[in-house]
């Protein structure tokens, strides 16, 4: 009885939905506000204000993930930005690993000039990150960009924009100006 169980537990975990049985350390991630840059040219934190689901990591109040488990893990993000200049901006997305810029880890995206005064252009920035993490460990997503936009002046310039959920001219869910995944890759190598 006892082997026949085992097989049973094996069959299972190792058939082509097996995985459906093992939970591996992950969250996922989103901010459903605006959010713009310290300054021109300025490292500022990207923001999370939604935990959508998680474990084995916790979401902290200053828009850090702490992993819980050692191992390799990937980071998938998509960041909403928005041009209201009428030139084109650079931004750079990239980690920081307990505050420690991580090396190879940075993006660069070109948000085209707006369309027009009052239409400004967008892009998803889109990037994935496979790194190394230790337990106890605090990852956080930073970005920059060449133009700021202030809100309060309000001065032209590049943000990370979100939009509510509608339902004229049709219904559509909310867009969060960032969202984001990681999740667990394999444990660390023994090397």
């Amino acid at each position: 009885l006892y082997f026949n169980q085992i097989d049973n537990v094996t069959s299972a975990l190792t058939g082509g939905s097996g995985g459906q049985y093992i939970q591996n350390p992950h969250i996922a991630a989103q901010d459903t506000t605006d959010q713009y840059a310290t300054a021109t040219d300025t490292p500022t934190k990207v923001l999370w204000n939604t935990l959508d689901s998680g474990d084995g990591f916790t979401l902290n109040v200053d828009s850090t993930a702490t992993a819980t488990y050692s191992g390799v893990y990937k980071i998938d993000y998509s960041i909403q930005f928005s041009n209201t200049s009428n030139a084109l901006h650079d931004t750079y997305l990239w980690l920081r690993v307990n505050n420690v810029d991580l090396p190879g880890s940075s993006s660069k995206f070109t948000v085209a000039a707006r369309k027009s005064a009052g239409n400004p252009s967008h892009l998803i920035a889109y990037s994935s990150v496979t790194f190394n993490l230790q337990a106890g460990d605090s990852v956080a997503l930073w970005w920059t960009t060449s133009l700021a936009y202030n809100p309060v002046g309000p001065v032209d310039g590049v943000y990370m924009e979100h939009e509510a959920a509608q339902t004229v001219p049709y219904a559509r869910p909310s867009n969060p100006s960032a969202v984001g995944s990681i999740v667990f890759v394999s444990r660390l190598p023994a090397w």
